[in-house]
């Protein structure tokens, strides 16, 4: 089996997906002034609500908008002790991933009677899209051809971000509120509103990705699957310095390790290894962001 090939790009590409939604919806409410360290439950939170709704309506349309509006409501509080109540935004975040761990292992039982994980054979994951021109060509049908919607929306939603930002004039009032919130009320914006609106679709995204975690990859749920995605969307958000396009390059190089690992299992390798490769690259990542922000703030105090 040969290590690198274009199958390797095909399967970092799906791989990316849930990694690149949470971490631009991390980058909204960073564009607000928030920092949203609940990323890992709300995708968590995800995961679970799209499996329930598939379960129940049969329907996989329905599963994801009812994963989103789970995670609406778990964004929603996170809004409403962060901004109505002023409290901390770490350890609200950090509340939320444990709610969110414990919720859907205790839901988990008592929905369907299970410990662990949740499989049924006769449920339907995504389809995967096969383009037809595209899926013609030889290499690039491989690469691009043959995934689910959600991995296509998730790029969309990359460009669509990037318009937001710096095409329209929310974009404009949002990008304004997270540089300075006091001058933004000055100028009659309403930060709060702004605040709530990127956090209602900071939760939107991250349920897409849960979405696609449980749907899209495995088609089952398991206690914790989201595995630190969650963290690493909230890493490449900060490489990517909260601009679209740049959360999408250094999300694509997180999924670049998370599909080498699963590769590198097939060459007899220990597993504990191959796993820890996207969380070694993640800590690297980390200094490096530590550097950035260290040169950034040296030369604002230069001046």
């Amino acid at each position: 089996m040969e290590l690198l090939d274009w199958s390797l790009i095909s399967s970092t590409i799906r791989m990316v997906t849930p990694i690149l939604l949470a971490a631009l919806g991390g980058a909204l409410c960073a564009r607000v002034g928030i920092f949203n360290v609940g990323l890992e439950g709300l995708v968590l939170v995800g995961a679970f609500s799209a499996i329930v709704g598939n379960h129940f309506t049969g329907s996989l349309f329905l599963a994801i908008l009812f994963a989103a509006l789970v995670c609406v409501l778990f964004s929603l509080l996170f809004a409403y002790m962060t901004i109505g109540l002023r409290a901390n935004e770490i350890v609200v975040g950090v509340a939320i991933n444990f709610l969110a761990l414990g919720l859907t292992t205790f839901a988990l039982r008592a929905i369907f009677g299970v410990k662990g994980a949740f499989y049924d054979k006769e449920m339907a994951g995504l389809p995967k899209l096969d383009i037809p021109v595209l899926g013609d060509i030889p290499v690039l049908g491989d690469i691009f051809s043959g995934h689910s919607p959600l991995v296509y929306l998730a790029f969309i939603a990359a460009i669509v971000l990037y318009l937001f930002f710096y095409r329209t004039v929310t974009g404009f009032r949002v990008l304004a509120v997270g540089l300075n919130p006091v001058a933004a009320r000055s100028l009659g914006l309403k930060v709060t509103g702004l605040q709530v609106l990127a956090i209602t679709m900071c939760g939107i995204l991250c349920g897409v990705a849960g979405a696609q975690l449980s749907l899209g990859q495995v088609t089952m749920f398991t206690e914790g699957m989201t595995a630190g995605r969650g963290f690493i969307a909230l890493v490449a958000m900060m490489m990517g310095q909260s601009h679209p396009l740049g959360i999408l390059v250094s999300s694509f190089l997180f999924g670049l390790m998370d599909a080498l690992s699963i590769r590198l299992q097939g060459l007899s390798l220990p597993t504990q290894f191959t796993s820890m490769l996207p969380y070694v690259l993640t800590i690297i990542a980390m200094f490096f962001v530590k550097e950035k922000s260290q040169a950034g703030g040296s030369r604002q105090s230069s001046r």
